[in-house]
């Protein structure tokens, strides 16, 4: 039973260690796109070093699920994990982590549910807004402009997706700006931001007591943003979206000396007009390979005694 006591201490040192050794980098903001997949694979470490144990320790505690988890396999390789010394112990364990399980999928239920409504509720205001004219179909235009003394452009997802600006936007934004408004907003769209944001959302939500989850939404939120801006500035340049970017939050008072909700903001543009130097195509791809291995550990440590019976 020494197994699921181990990839439950490998997950808790990942979930401490990983978020302390991202923030103490330096690339992240210049590969936020890399950044996006470390964090997912680390939090994925973590939820597999979470059901493998609950797997381990419910064969332990029942022989039910031993049958099923260890079918076929050899005499040796069950003893090797030495399940029938779980004792309560592991009933308590697979219990909790099962329910750990199954409140992350109702977390992640009630997201999509509440990001649903909420889309209903904007589609609605947006018919308001802007009704139909004869012969239309909802959603049927990628691209809807809402009169409004406020600049603002959003991408509203969904089956239809759809791009909103308002006209105040139109008037402020010049050249290729709003190009590059139109490309930020689809990278959004290309990439599946949204998901991101739900699957963030929801286990921050789910455990707020849990700070790698606080983490990886709050990281989520800002790279996402780092890596729409990069694809935009990639096809119209980083000064024309930065430009872009002033002319929409300059009235919301983000680059005054007190701090607001779009703190990010004035960060992005200084991003944008300072840019940092990329890494070497070499260096991205070892991180990403060495991000993949990351939820492949857990999956090592729970074969090692098998392996070993095998041996």
């Amino acid at each position: 039973m020494m197994v699921p006591a181990a990839l439950l201490l490998l997950g808790a040192l990942t979930a401490v260690v990983a978020p302390r050794l991202l923030a103490l980098a330096d690339w992240p903001d210049r590969e936020p796109v890399v950044a996006l997949w470390v964090w997912q694979c680390v939090v994925a470490a973590v939820l597999v070093c979470c059901a493998l144990s609950m797997t381990l320790s419910a064969a332990a505690a029942w022989v039910a699920v031993r049958g099923h988890v260890f079918a076929g396999a050899p005499h040796p390789v069950v003893e090797a994990y030495a399940l029938s010394t779980g004792g309560s112990w592991a009933s308590t364990t697979a219990v909790m982590l099962a329910g750990g399980g199954v409140w992350s999928a109702a977390m992640l239920v009630r997201e999509i549910a509440r990001a649903r409504a909420r889309r209903r509720q904007r589609r609605a205001e947006l018919l308001v807004r802007a009704p139909l004219l004869p012969g239309e179909e909802p959603g049927a235009d990628r691209l809807v402009v809402l009169e409004g003394e406020r600049p603002d452009a959003w991408w509203l997802p969904g089956a239809a997706p759809q791009l909103v600006i308002t006209t105040a936007a139109l008037r402020r934004l010049k050249g290729r700006q709003l190009d590059a408004v139109l490309a930020h907003e689809q990278g959004h769209a290309q990439a599946r931001h949204d998901w991101l944001l739900h699957c963030s959302g929801a286990l921050a939500g789910g455990f707020p007591q849990v700070p790698v989850f606080a983490a990886f939404r709050d990281e989520m939120h800002r790279l996402v943003e780092l890596a729409a801006d990069d694809v935009a500035s990639r096809r119209f340049g980083r000064l024309t979206i930065a430009l872009a970017l002033v002319e929409l939050n300059e009235d919301r008072g983000v680059f005054g000396p007190c701090p607001t909700p779009q703190a990010h903001v004035p960060q992005r543009v200084h991003r944008l007009l300072t840019p940092p130097d990329r890494l070497t195509a070499a260096r991205r791809l070892q991180l990403t390979a060495a991000a993949a291995l990351v939820p492949v550990i857990p999956v090592l440590v729970a074969f090692v005694p098998g392996l070993r019976a095998l041996g």
